[in-house]
């Protein structure tokens, strides 16, 4: 069988994180070739670098036998690689011959464009995987797998050899999903090899020949699919033990601070989520990518306020639609992505520290910089924030530092509920230790804390109780003691019993 895709050795960092550490990948001619791993486990910039979008530290690169030096998005394209992302990337405005066309004709921008032979072309690829759509419907018209179907047919018009197919079946129903197996079948008697990145693991014995799993950047293992089931792939992709790095301080909880009942928000695809957190205990929020964990925090801050259900604070009925209805009824919220909503990189670390309290240290419409600079000194002393002053810009901190500046931004906010979304994302072994011996010390202080996290380590490490989500549902909460990796994972991929 033709090898149409090897990497061998590929190695990639980020601001000296290291992503990839000397992964190996085949694909054959005519292969559907799982790829699965937890987030963050390096799925997506093997991908990445595959298509041309980054190009790798280490390693080598060969498409169709041949050697690629400088791969980009352009050559990839031409060497018959393409990808289908979750998110078709389609003009929602253009027909779907329109759509199709692009990046499949060739000519300049004063090319006459020939409507017939552009809607036959659609036409007759659309007809190859069975997809039954007008060529001059608009996109934006078509449902999720309809779209997916014209995404894969304008991938067959660049006559491609290597397709991606990024968590395809995320969107989609058991019946939806089964008409795209029929098309991926369709698609390996054309020779076309296809990457299948999901998390749905009980699905790939279905569509898949063999599969390979990604643990930390490093490939782990690559087996036939028939010689694997669910359970032993779970293994596979946790495989971590918890480490000192979790120093998890045993707190007695206290009274109720929040309960949430049924809690429901369309917008954010948040349903009849209930659970109840006490004072002094840290409740973990596991789950997928996309398993609404974010957005369920968003909801509780009042970003995107809820259409249904009911929270309470300390026993009384709330109706929070704003954040700063949120911070007055003392919660804080310290966001994922630190570098666009946790802290101002170019302001100083003295304003960051106190951006959430400045109606506190203002009279009369004028800041106080005294009182700034007394609260800011004593919040870096606090979390041991390591800066040249607090006068320095808050781009100049280690990730770190910049997590400890956005939690101590908002601990000044004197919350009774801490809603921590990824707090240790990014940043090195040391720094999460002190990350999560503040965490422990809060808890120990009767805070409430509210814990996201896409490691399993750190979920089982520091959390009282587990929550995991799927599809913006509840599927359970357990207690730490009762819960491991694995099973937490089954949870999470809809293989687990759910707990109450």
């Amino acid at each position: 069988m033709t090898t149409v895709l090897a990497v061998r050795g590929l190695a990639k960092s980020f601001a000296g994180v290291r992503a990839l550490r000397g992964v190996s990948f085949e694909l054959q001619e005519g292969e559907v070739h799982a790829l699965v791993g937890e987030n963050g486990a390096g799925k997506s910039t093997l991908i990445k670098i595959v298509t041309g979008a980054h190009p790798a530290d280490e390693g080598t690169l060969e498409i169709a036998g041949r050697p690629v030096h400088r791969n980009s998005p352009q050559e990839a394209r031409s060497l018959g690689v393409a990808a289908i992302y979750q998110q078709p990337a389609l003009f929602p405005d253009l027909s779907v011959a329109e759509n199709i066309a692009i990046g499949v004709e060739s000519g300049g921008i004063w090319r006459r464009v020939r409507w017939s032979e552009r809607r036959t072309r659609a036409l007759a690829l659309l007809e190859r995987i069975g997809a039954k759509i007008a060529p001059e419907t608009p996109v934006g018209e078509l449902s999720m797998p309809e779209q997916q179907m014209v995404e894969i047919a304008r991938a067959l018009g660049r006559e491609a050899r290597i397709l991606v197919m990024d968590e395809p079946t995320a969107s989609l129903s058991d019946l939806e999903a089964g008409r795209l197996f029929r098309v991926i079948r369709e698609l390996r008697t054309h020779r076309v090899g296809i990457i299948y990145i999901s998390h749905r693991l009980g699905e790939l014995s279905e569509v898949a020949d063999r599969v390979t799993v990604l643990r930390d950047g490093q490939t782990v293992a690559t087996r036939a699919m028939k010689e694997v089931d669910p359970g032993e792939l779970i293994r596979l992709m946790v495989g971590r033990e918890i480490s000192a790095v979790f120093p998890k301080r045993e707190v007695v909880p206290g009274a109720t601070v929040l309960e949430v009942q049924n809690l429901g928000c369309l917008a954010s695809g948040i349903r009849g989520v209930t659970f109840s957190l006490r004072a002094g205990e840290i409740l973990g929020v596991s789950g997928l990518v996309g398993a609404g964990r974010t957005e369920l925090a968003r909801v509780l801050f009042g970003l995107t306020p809820s259409d249904t259900g009911r929270v309470l604070l300390k026993g009384t009925e709330v109706s929070i639609r704003s954040p700063g209805q949120a911070v007055d009824l003392g919660i804080a919220y310290v966001p994922e992505d630190r570098r666009r909503h946790g802290v101002i990189l170019e302001m100083p670390v003295r304003a960051n520290a106190t951006l959430a309290v400045l109606r506190r240290i203002s009279r009369g419409g004028f800041l106080d910089f005294g009182r700034e600079r007394e609260i800011a000194a004593r919040a870096v002393e606090r979390l041991a924030v390591k800066t040249p002053s607090i006068d320095a810009p808050a781009g100049v901190l280690s990730g770190g530092n910049q997590q400890k500046l956005a939690l101590a931004r908002w601990l000044e906010t004197r919350p009774s509920v801490l809603i921590l979304d990824e707090p240790t994302q990014g940043i090195d072994v040391g720094a999460k230790s002190e990350i999560h011996r503040l965490m422990g010390e809060l808890a120990a202080g009767g805070m409430a804390i509210l814990m996201i996290s896409s490691e399993l380590p750190e979920i089982l490490g520091m959390s009282d109780r587990i929550a995991v989500m799927r599809g913006g549902e509840l599927s359970g909460i357990v207690d730490r003691k009762l819960a491991t990796q694995e099973s937490l994972l089954a949870m999470a991929l809809g293989h687990g019993k759910d707990a109450a």
